[in-house]
């Protein structure tokens, strides 16, 4: 893939641009790790002064972050605005709190002083998607950087413009050059860089064939990786939930980032005595949506983000209706230019297809009809991945069985999964493993060193 920007809108290639030399490279690999050597002694105070400062960059120019974000991989122009208004809190969050988690944790061993010690380790690889291009940034660089890390960022190469702009970001708010910089590269150079020792470790969000690659070359070397890949979530409904707010945001859960998210549900899991109405609703609204250009506010579902995009997803969609799924909507591209595809409704699905096993990445779900709450869970469990879910119940004891039994990393009840700056996040199974956000995702790169003074 070409690293430019080409409007998903419409298909126009508006700007391109070369990738980095292996000298060029070099020199940013050198600058990383002697910034490093002076951004691990700057005080907390500092790093927070200018991580606030980048949290008002993002407030006072998010209408022009949002404008690049909608132009280069076509989320609908609110949704770009939310995005940037959410990285604010993110970095809020890391220089409010940084300093408290990494404080030193006193342990009581008998000895004259115990403690552990949380120190930075040096420059971290952040391999990231096009699919939330600030957010999934912002939530890697706030807290490496707040910990005195710093941060080298291969972003996807149909984003290049936010890639740059995210970086400029944190040169405007007082952080020196080689704190977080943007490496416009291929694919294929990640793995060089990984090979280089001035990197110490890498973090990846993107597709579990992406998440094997980093993650296998993080390994050879004895890296430290996180990984964060994808999800086939799955929103289950009983009968004593609320019937019109589940629908309401079922779809919203399906179509948000046109449908285009790591924790969209995706598999909608219905008890028999309430599947009839929940279907009824649930089509009509996804046969409702606005599609439409991605900059009227109006808009509800906009492109995806690239035509290879369309194509996989309608490849999918075709294999698994000729496996003898039934289409209750959609199932096509629309005839508009650019890369829309019709919001689609699939149900009667085959184990042996793609619906049942695989993630699709743009506004596709699949119904299922449970008769209760143990083959719920077991259909909900019947996955490699494991990122999060969603369940929808007003009785104790189905919620406490949801949330103990449900294999995934984030359970949330009568809601839709969402992250947030103060909980972790990440999954279990092939849906990665390690931690972002909150105190766990700040420590994921840090030595955590033992301290025993006798």
């Amino acid at each position: 893939m070409p690293i430019a920007t080409i409007n998903p809108a419409t298909g126009e290639t508006l700007q391109a641009f070369q990738p980095l030399s292996s000298a060029e490279i070099g020199q940013k690999l050198q600058l990383a790790v002697t910034t490093f050597h002076a951004e691990r002694k700057t005080p907390f105070a500092e790093r927070a002064r200018r991580m606030l400062k980048a949290a008002d960059i993002l407030e006072r120019d998010k209408d022009k972050f949002a404008h690049l974000m909608t132009l280069e991989m076509g989320k609908p122009y609110k949704a770009a605005v939310a995005e940037a208004v959410k990285c604010t809190t993110g970095c809020r969050y890391y220089a409010q709190n940084a300093e408290k988690i990494l404080t030193d944790e006193v342990i009581d061993t008998g000895a004259k002083k115990s403690f552990i010690r949380y120190r930075p380790i040096g420059p971290i690889l952040a391999v990231m998607p096009w699919n939330f291009p600030f957010w999934q940034v912002i939530r890697f660089a706030a807290p490496a950087l707040m910990a005195g890390n710093v941060g080298l960022l291969k972003h996807a190469s149909n984003v290049p413009q936010c890639a740059l702009a995210i970086e400029k970001i944190f040169l405007e708010a007082g952080f020196p050059a080689g704190a977080f910089q943007t490496l416009l590269i291929g694919s294929a150079q990640v793995d060089a860089i990984l090979n280089d020792p001035r990197v110490v470790a890498a973090t990846l969000t993107g597709s579990e064939q992406a998440g094997i690659e980093v993650g296998v070359a993080a390994a050879k070397r004895i890296k430290k990786v996180v990984l964060e890949l994808g999800g086939s979530d799955p929103f289950i409904v009983m009968p004593s939930a609320d019937l019109d707010t589940a629908v309401v945001t079922a779809v919203e859960a399906r179509v948000i980032n046109n449908g285009q998210s790591c924790i969209a549900a995706k598999r909608f899991i219905i008890h028999e005595s309430i599947a009839p109405d929940f279907e009824k609703k649930f089509v009509a609204r996804m046969k409702n949506l606005r599609v439409g250009d991605p900059f009227d506010e109006t808009t509800e579902l906009g492109p995806l983000a690239t035509a290879d995009a369309v194509k996989s997803l309608d490849a999918d969609v075709q294999k698994t209706v000729k496996a003898g799924a039934k289409l209750l909507t959609g199932g096509h591209k629309l005839e508009l230019p650019g890369n829309y595809y019709a919001a689609t409704v699939l149900t009667d699905i085959p184990k042996d297809s793609p619906a049942y096993r695989e993630e699709f990445f743009g506004p596709v779900a699949s119904l299922f009809r449970v008769k209760d709450i143990d083959e719920a869970i077991r259909l909900a469990n019947d996955s490699r991945f494991g990122l999060g879910a969603s369940a929808w119940t007003t009785d104790d004891r189905e919620r406490e069985r949801f949330i103990n039994e449900l294999e995934s990393g984030m359970v949330f009840i009568n809601k839709m999964v969402a992250s947030d700056a103060r909980i972790p996040f990440g999954g279990v199974k092939h849906s990665g493993h390690g931690r972002e956000l909150s105190a766990n995702g700040i420590r994921e790169f840090m030595n955590i060193k033992t301290v025993w003074i006798a």
